[in-house]
C-alpha cells in the first residue's frame, strides 16, 4: 500500500494551489464573511470551469471518474486558501448520490454538480450532536407516494446557497442494527422549512433548520425506506475524510506563516527562530500536520480501494482535531498579540481550523469508535500507519 500522492496527483494538487493563490487572496474570505450569499459566486464559477466539482463523480454522469483522493487534494488546497465556496458540502452530498442513489437520481443531479450548476448540502446532526443512528430523531412518515418530514436539524452547511439537501430522517423506532433511518433528497425551497442563520466562529454559512410537515416524493429516497443508515454512515465518513483534508491544508498554511514570522521577527537581539523553545514548537507543528495528513491519506486510500475505512477515518479525524488545533494555537503563540488582531490575517485560518475540528465528530466520539473496533475485532484494527514509501 502506498498512500502518498503519485506524480499525477501532485500535478493536480500543484495546479490547484497555483490557481487559488492567484484567485483567492485572504481578503476574499474577509469579504464573504460580510456577504449574505455566504460564498463567492465568481470563484465558484471559475472552479467549475476547471472541472473540480465532478473530478470524482462517474464519467457516465459527466464527471472525471477519478478516485476520491484527487478530490481530497483539491479540498486540501481549498483549506489552505480558505476558499469561501460550498465545495465540501456539495461534494459530500453528491458522492452520497453517486454511491447510493438510483439511476434517475444520478442522472438528474450529478451532471449538474459536475458543471457547477447545482450546489448541495446535507443535514444529519440534531440536538444530540453524535453521528449515530439513534441520535437521528427528525421524523419521516410515509404517506401514499410521499414522505412527510418534521423535526430540527443543526449546523447545516451552506443551506441558503444550496438547491438540494440530503437528509437523514427516522421512519421507524431505533433498533440494534441501526434500522429505521431513511436518507432522502429534500429541495431547500420546499414548503415547511424555516431557516435560522447561525453565527459561528468561522463566520461561514451555517443554519439551524426547522422542518414542519415538509413533503417530498418517495422517488427522492436514496436506497430503501428504513434502510438508509449504511448510506448515511458512508456519507458521513466520506465527508469526514474530506474535511480532514481541508483542515490539514489550512493548518499547514498557518504553520508556514508562523515559521516565516519566527525567522524574521527579532527579539532580544536575534530572530525568534534562534530560540530553542520556538524551534521545537515549529518542529512540532510540522510533525503534527504531517501525521494528520498521512492518516487522512490512508483512510481515503482504503475508501478508493473499496475496503472498510471507517476506523481509519476516525483515527484521522481524532488526530486531526487535536493536532491541527494545537498547530494553529501554537502559531498564535509564536505571533504573540499580533495574531489576535482582526487587521492581521492569521486569525482567518485559526478560526476556520478551530471551527472545522468541531464538525463531523469530536475527538472523543471518534476515539470511542476506534475503541469499540479494538474491543470487537482487536486483530483487525491496526494502530499506526502502514506506508510503503516511494523509493
Amino acid at each position: 500500500m502506498n498512500v502518498l500522492p503519485n506524480e499525477e496527483e501532485l500535478m493536480v494538487k500543484n495546479a490547484a494551489r497555483e490557481f487559488l493563490e492567484a484567485e483567492c487572496p485572504p481578503n476574499l474570505a474577509r469579504a464573504i464573511e460580510q456577504d449574505e450569499r455566504g460564498y463567492s459566486v465568481e470563484l465558484w464559477e471559475q472552479m467549475a470551469s476547471l472541472g473540480w466539482f465532478g473530478i470524482s463523480l462517474p464519467e457516465s454522469y459527466g464527471g472525471g471518474g477519478l478516485p476520491v483522493s484527487y478530490l481530497a487534494l483539491i479540498l486540501e488546497e481549498c483549506g489552505r486558501a480558505i476558499a469561501p465556496v460550498p465545495f465540501h458540502s456539495t461534494a459530500t452530498a453528491a458522492l452520497a448520490v453517486a454511491r447510493h442513489g438510483s439511476d434517475e437520481q444520478k442522472q438528474a443531479i450529478l451532471p449538474r454538480v459536475a458543471r457547477g450548476d447545482l450546489i448541495m448540502t446535507w443535514a444529519v446532526q440534531e440536538q444530540d450532536p453524535r453521528m449515530r443512528s439513534d441520535a437521528v430523531q427528525c421524523r419521516g412518515e410515509v404517506d401514499g407516494d410521499g414522505l412527510t418530514i418534521s423535526g430540527v436539524k443543526h449546523f447545516v452547511d451552506n443551506f441558503s446557497a444550496a438547491e438540494l439537501m440530503v437528509t437523514a430522517v427516522r421512519t421507524a423506532p431505533p433498533t440494534d442494527d441501526s434500522a429505521g433511518i431513511t436518507l432522502v433528497i429534500v429541495p431547500t425551497n420546499a414548503g415547511g422549512i424555516t431557516e435560522t442563520r447561525l453565527t459561528t466562529l468561522a463566520k461561514d454559512s451555517q443554519s439551524k433548520l426547522t422542518l414542519d410537515g415538509v413533503r417530498v416524493p418517495l422517488s427522492n429516497v436514496i436506497g430503501e425506506v428504513n434502510g438508509g443508515w449504511p448510506a448515511t454512515s458512508d456519507m458521513l465518513d466520506t465527508g469526514t475524510g474530506l474535511l480532514c483534508a481541508q483542515i490539514i491544508g489550512a493548518a499547514r498554511k498557518d504553520a508556514e506563516m508562523a515559521i516565516e514570522y519566527a525567522k524574521n521577527r527579532v527579539a532580544f537581539g536575534r530572530p525568534l527562530a534562534g530560540f530553542q523553545s520556538i524551534q521545537h514548537l515549529c518542529a512540532d507543528m510540522i510533525v503534527w500536520v504531517d501525521g494528520a495528513q498521512l492518516l487522512t491519506y490512508e483512510a481515503l486510500w482504503k475508501l478508493d480501494a473499496g475496503l472498510p475505512y471507517s476506523v481509519e477515518v476516525s483515527q484521522a479525524k481524532a488526530f486531526t482535531n487535536d493536532k491541527c488545533q494545537a498547530t494553529v494555537r501554537s502559531s498564535q503563540q509564536i505571533h504573540g498579540g499580533i495574531g489576535f488582531m482582526m487587521e492581521f490575517d492569521l486569525h482567518l485560518w485559526y478560526r476556520r481550523v478551530t471551527a472545522w475540528t468541531m464538525r463531523l465528530g469530536t475527538s472523543f466520539e471518534h476515539r470511542a469508535r476506534v475503541a469499540r473496533a479494538l474491543l470487537d475485532q482487536p486483530g483487525q484494527v491496526r494502530l499506526g500507519m502502514n506506508i510503503e514509501a516511494v523509493a
